[in-house]
Order: C-alpha cells, then structure tokens, then sequence
C-alpha cells in the first residue's frame, strides 16, 4: 500500500523530486523513481511497498555479515521489492531488481513483525535482501517497534543515500554492514550505476556522528575489483577515515544475474586480499562465502589469541570476557554479550501474521 514520505520537495516546473538518495529522482504524476518503490502519486512522494515484504527468515547474524555484533544469536532478517543501485553481479537481483509488487508475497505491520521476532527468540531484527534505504518509511516504524521490545535493528545498506535521508534511517538503527562495492569511480559508474563518494560519506557518517556498529563488507569479482592496488587504497582509507577496529568481510562473487561472464573468486584471492588489509593496519578482516575457519576467526590484535572461532556460521571457542581477550584483557571492538548465541548455521523461513 502507498504510504506518506517525507524526504522529498516540489519543483518550480510542477514535479517532485525524491531526497532520499543522491539519484535525486524527479517525477511527474504516476511516474516511479529509479528504485520503482517510490513514486508521485497525489502531487506527493510515496512508498508504495509499505508493510509488504518478499519474505521472511530466521538467519544467523553473521550470515549479515556482522561478526562483531552479538554473535551466535539470530536475526529476523526481511526486504522488500526494488533498488537504488543497479548492480549487474547482484545476487538477491530477483528481489532488488523486480518490477512486480507480486513479489511482495508477505503483509505484516511493524509491530507484528516485532512480536514475531521476540517470540521466536531473535535478538534483533534485519533490513536486507534489498536496501532499506529505499524502504525507510517502513524500516524505521519497524525499528521503533522493535526497540519497545527490546530487540536491536540492524541495516544491511549499500549505503548510497542522502544526508537528510541518512540521518533519517541510522537514527533508529544499531547495527549496520555497508557493502562498499569498490573503490573506484569507474566501477561504481559503470557496474553499479552510481558514484562511490556518497558510501564514504556515509560510512564516515555513521562511524563519527552515530553509535550505530558499523561493519563492511566487499565482494570480490575477479578482474574487476580485485587488484592488489585497489584492496590495499580501500584498505588504507578505512584505517585512516574510519580507525582500525571497523571489521572489514572480503565475499566471494558467484556469476549471477547480468555478470555472468566472469568466473568466481578463487579462495586465494580472498586470503590475499586479507593479508593486505591486515598489513595496512586493519584488526578485524574476515573472508566469506568459502570454507576458511582461519579468516573467519576473530583474533586478538594485541596478542593474536583467537577470541571467537568461526566455520562458516558456526561459533567454536569462545575466549572473551567482558568484550576483553582472556588471555591479555586487550578490548575487542564490537557489541558482545558475556556468551555467544547458539543458533548456529540454521536458516528458518517463517511467516509473519498481518
């Protein structure tokens, strides 16, 4: 159903102009932004997916991925229909690249999404599949429910928004991994149908003026972003613009969608990419979506003790106190409770009532 926005204003010549990303799209009557979700309707912007999704799961966190955020627990994750970017290697393409609201098979109000996520044990409640930028209307209403819960919220976000719109979202958010797609222009213009500056923005945005947990993940596509010079500038530019303690997730790419020409990433080429971010001086560097327990661990970075042992989702040893390594008491960056959850690797479709 269409629902009020309010990032938006009217133009001299009688359109309307979406602020909510920096597509600043413009739109006459009946006419739907680049993203398809929001459009002019009533000489207004509306969000025309509101309290309708393309399904619901119980994931575990690090499945966001978020290895430095309450780890071992699970989370309801859920999108919506619709994108912001147009990236040709996108792999949720037939949810963030639908023009069927079809696909929205789900109706559930904030609230019900809330109660369903406290029943069945979540500690939190994500926004992915698709970004919940375009969806920050309904986002934030399920943010606010899930707070008077007790429940965390939890944005997984390309990170291509406006300052206004930024504020916005991040300001009901306590966890969030931006997938920065590259680190160059050329790829974000001709891959992904954007610029690269608005994601550093925002991720200098949320790690300096919000206390929102704050990870960020790159997948890697061979010949396109994978360059022992391009992983070790992004590198650098994340000690330097954000600090070292930001956990970075190095993904393997899988041909899907419109970029199937390239060939998936080799496992040593994410283990490459690691060692170099490490070197420039990153603590917390992960590589996903390849068997690799050693670069899914979380170790000490003053004594190099591992503190939370990963395969895959699987949680092995745990050796934190306090957020602290047990064996020297040098802090861990993150969000940890005394224990780790115990969900495990489990993935639970569920259904939400209405």
């Amino acid at each position: 159903m269409s629902h009020p926005t309010t990032f938006w204003h009217r133009l001299p010549d009688g359109r309307v102009q979406c602020d909510v990303c920096p597509r600043e799209c413009r739109l006459r009557e009946g006419q739907r932004g680049f993203c398809f979700v929001r459009a002019c309707e009533g000489g207004e912007v509306v969000l025309t997916t509101y309290g309708r999704s393309s399904g619901f799961c119980v994931d575990p966190i690090e499945k966001k991925p978020l290895n430095h955020f309450l780890p071992g627990t699970p989370v309801l994750s859920f999108g919506t229909a619709g994108c912001n970017l147009g990236c040709k290697f996108c792999q949720n393409w037939d949810i963030s690249k639908s023009r069927e609201l079809d696909t929205l098979a789900d109706t559930a109000s904030p609230e019900a999404i809330a109660e369903t996520a406290a029943r069945l044990g979540c500690r939190s409640v994500a926004f992915t599949y698709n970004d919940p930028v375009i969806f920050l209307e309904y986002a934030v209403d399920t943010a606010r429910a899930c707070h008077a819960l007790g429940l965390k919220a939890v944005a997984v976000t390309a990170g291509y928004v406006s300052p206004g719109a930024r504020e916005g979202l991040f300001s009901h958010m306590d966890a969030a991994n931006v997938d920065l797609k590259a680190f160059t222009d050329d790829f974000y213009e001709k891959i992904c149908a954007g610029r690269l500056a608005p994601v550093l923005e925002t991720l200098e945005y949320l790690v300096h003026e919000t206390d929102v947990w704050v990870e960020v993940t790159t997948l890697l596509i061979p010949g396109l972003n994978d360059s022992d010079r391009e992983l070790r500038a992004e590198s650098e530019w994340l000690v330097e613009r954000l600090g070292p303690d930001v956990p970075l997730h190095f993904t393997a790419f899988h041909p899907d969608w419109k970029l199937q020409d390239r060939p998936p990433t080799p496992p040593e080429t994410l283990t490459r990419a690691r060692t170099i971010a490490l070197e420039v001086g990153l603590r917390y560097v992960y590589t996903g979506n390849i068997h690799d327990p050693e670069g899914q661990t979380t170790y000490c970075h003053a004594c190099g003790a591992a503190l939370v042992e990963r395969d895959w989702y699987e949680l092995g040893a745990w050796h934190l106190v306090d957020g602290r390594c047990e064996r020297c008491g040098e802090p861990c960056a993150g969000v940890f409770e005394e224990r780790p959850g115990t969900w495990g690797s489990r993935r639970l479709p569920v259904r939400v009532a209405a």
